[in-house]
């Protein structure tokens, strides 16, 4: 049995979930709502203030989508009470970020500057010269746009510059030595 895929997912106050056909999700709380088609093979079910996710058999497939399914649902759930949020830092000498409306202006040692337009759904906000914080209801998206930021120019072994979450521990290098 998937040790995921059997926990129960408890549903906060303020937080609505349908289950229409298909198994079309629809999650609504305080941030807004998400909406999710999932494995039709897997039944959702609502239990007392919980959701369970149950599979009809033992296939390889099934179990695989079985855990998936439950860590889909409980991201919307989290999703719409709490938001996710990624830390971004842009290090190097004149690199920085700036904020212009809906869209992000990024210096990074190009011979332009890079802008990014926001994504709907989410939000960046620039804290200081150098740390971005990309914040949504949708895990998925805000992994993804923060990957798409970080690739503008992705950190370097030698100096670290570069854009990097966070946690991101970069692995260094070392230089050249000149010859004796």
């Amino acid at each position: 049995m998937s040790r995921i895929g059997k926990m129960p997912i408890a549903i906060p106050a303020g937080v609505t979930v349908e289950v229409a056909e298909n198994n079309k999700v629809t999650v609504k709380g305080p941030k807004g709502t998400l909406e999710r088609v999932l494995a039709p093979e897997l039944t959702i079910k609502m239990e007392d203030g919980h959701i369970v996710v149950e599979r009809p058999n033992d296939l390889k497939r099934i179990k695989s989508l079985h855990g998936l399914t439950r860590t889909l649902l409980n991201n919307m759930v989290v999703g719409v009470t709490n938001g996710y949020e990624k830390v971004l830092e842009v290090n190097g000498v004149g690199y920085r970020a700036a904020k212009q409306g809906k869209t992000l202006a990024l210096t990074l040692g190009y011979s332009h500057p890079v802008n990014m337009e926001d994504p709907d759904g989410i939000e960046t906000v620039v804290d200081g010269q150098n740390k971005i914080i990309v914040k949504g209801i949708d895990k998925e998206k805000v992994g993804q746009y923060a990957a798409e930021i970080r690739d503008k120019r992705r950190p370097e072994p030698y100096k670290g510059k570069g854009i990097k979450y966070a946690d991101e521990v970069i692995r260094r290098k070392v230089g050249k030595t000149g010859k004796k």
